[in-house]
């Protein structure tokens, strides 16, 4: 590889949802940092076939005020 032309290379630890955590290589962040997922195979309904409305942005207070309820 040519010299300083690409990202550098290294371990982070992941955190999934409900706590367990792994080790994996990434150019994402600095060396041994931490990175907690907030969607994960474990809660994510592509995965579990679940199907479940997540308003954490209160975006369907926003609509509901903005264009009523429907009729």
């Amino acid at each position: 590889m040519k010299a300083n032309l690409h990202p550098p290379y290294h371990t982070v630890t992941v955190q999934m949802t409900d706590g367990t955590t792994y080790q994996t290589r990434t150019t994402w962040g600095e060396k041994d940092a931490k990175l907690q997922l907030v969607i994960d195979p474990k809660n994510h309904p592509a995965y579990t076939g679940e199907r479940k409305v997540l308003d954490s942005m209160g975006r369907m207070e926003k609509f509901m005020k903005k264009y009523g309820a429907a009729k």
